[in-house]
C-alpha cells in the first residue's frame, strides 16, 4: 500500500486517539493494539516517513497511559470535564446546531400559534396553569408561581423532571433521531406559547428577567440533550465505515456521556428555580448577571472551549 492511502485510511483514527484521551482499560488496551500495528506495518514499509515517527510517539502515549491508569483514574472526574466532554461536542457540534435549530423554530411556531387561536396556550399549558397565573397577574404577582413555600422540595422535583426530559430526549433517539425530534418539538412549542402569553398580558419583559434566571441553563440543557439523541439516532441512520451495530454502540455510548455531563446543569438551573428565581423583585443588574453569565458559560464551555482545544491537539497530527 503506498504512503499516502495508508495515512488518508487510518488518520481519523490516529487524530481521534491524539485528541479524545481515554482512561478506560479496555478502550486503551484496543488503541494500544490497533497502534502497534500500524506502526509495525509502517517501520516494515516506510521506516524513514514522518508518519512513522508520529505513530511510534503516540503508541508510547498510549502505552504510558496504560502504566499509569490506574494513577489517572484518581483524575477521571476531572479529565471528563476537562478534556473528554469538550472533545466530545466538538466532533459533534453538527448535532447541536440542529438541536438548536429545531428547538428555535417550535418556539416560533408555539408563539405563533398563540397569536392566532386564543385557545392554544391553554391546550398547551392546561386551563390550571393559565388560570392560576391570570389570578397571580391580577393580584400584582404575575411571577408567584415560582413561589413555592418548599423551596427545598420544588429545587428537586424540577431538578428530576428535568433530567427525565433530557434522558427522554436521548432515549427517544433510538427511533431514528424522530423521537428526539419530537421532544424538542415539543418543549419548543411549549415555551413558544408560554412567552407568547406573557407577552398579550404585557409582561414579557417581566416574565423575561424571571424566567431566564433559571431557564438559560434548564433550555440550553434540553438543546444539548437533544444533540445526544441525534449523535445516538444518527448512528443508526449514517453509520459510516462500521457496521451499523458497532456504529450503534459508539453513538449510544458518546450521546449517553453528554447526557450524563447535563446532569450538573440541571442540578444548578433546579436550584436556580427553586431558591433563586422566587425572588422576584431583584435587582435588573443582578437578574442580568446571572442571565447573562449561564448564557455565557454555555457558549463558551460547550462551543468555544472544544473548539481551541480541538485546535491545540490537531498541531500534534501527521500533516500528511
Amino acid at each position: 500500500m503506498r504512503e499516502a492511502a495508508f495515512i488518508k485510511q487510518n488518520t481519523a483514527k490516529w487524530k481521534q486517539y491524539a485528541s479524545e484521551p481515554t482512561s478506560n482499560p479496555d478502550e486503551l488496551a484496543n488503541r494500544f493494539i490497533e497502534l502497534t500495528d500500524d506502526l509495525s506495518y509502517a517501520r516494515t514499509f516506510y521506516p524513514e516517513s514522518e508518519v512513522t515517527d508520529y505513530l511510534n510517539g503516540l503508541t508510547g502515549r498510549v502505552h504510558q497511559a496504560i502504566y499509569k491508569n490506574k494513577k489517572e483514574q484518581r483524575n477521571r472526574f476531572f479529565l471528563f470535564w476537562k478534556e473528554e466532554l469538550p472533545l466530545l461536542f466538538y466532533h459533534h457540534h453538527r448535532q447541536l446546531f440542529y438541536s438548536f435549530l429545531i428547538f428555535a423554530a417550535a418556539c416560533f411556531i408555539g408563539a405563533l400559534s398563540a397569536a392566532y387561536d386564543d385557545t392554544f396556550v391553554r391546550l398547551i399549558l392546561g386551563d390550571s396553569y393559565v388560570n392560576k397565573t391570570l389570578d397571580n397577574i391580577r393580584s400584582g404577582d404575575p411571577m408567584a408561581i415560582y413561589k413555592d413555600p418548599d423551596a427545598t422540595y420544588m429545587f428537586l422535583r424540577i431538578t428530576f423532571n428535568n433530567i427525565y426530559v433530557s434522558f427522554t430526549a436521548f432515549v427517544l433517539g433510538l427511533l431514528f433521531s424522530v423521537g428526539t425530534f419530537w421532544v424538542l418539538l415539543q418543549n419548543g412549542v411549549m415555551l413558544g406559547a408560554f412567552q407568547y402569553f406573557f407577552y398579550k398580558q404585557g409582561l414579557l419583559a417581566t416574565s423575561a428577567l424571571t424566567i431566564w434566571i433559571h431557564g438559560t441553563l434548564e433550555i440550553s440543557a434540553i438543546v444539548i440533550a437533544g444533540c445526544a439523541g441525534f449523535v445516538m439516532g444518527n448512528s443508526l441512520l449514517f453509520p459510516k465505515t462500521y457496521s451499523r451495530l458497532e456504529s450503534f454502540k459508539r453513538g449510544a455510548k458518546q450521546g449517553l456521556k453528554i447526557v450524563v455531563g447535563l446532569v450538573p446543569i440541571f442540578i444548578m438551573a433546579g436550584f436556580l428555580e427553586g431558591f433563586v428565581t422566587r425572588y422576584t423583585q431583584m435587582p435588573l443588574y443582578l437578574s442580568l448577571f446571572i442571565i447573562i453569565g449561564s448564557a455565557l458559560f454555555i457558549i463558551f464551555y460547550f462551543i468555544y472551549y472544544p473548539i481551541r482545544l480541538h485546535a491545540r491537539n490537531e498541531n500534534q497530527t501527521p500533516t500528511h
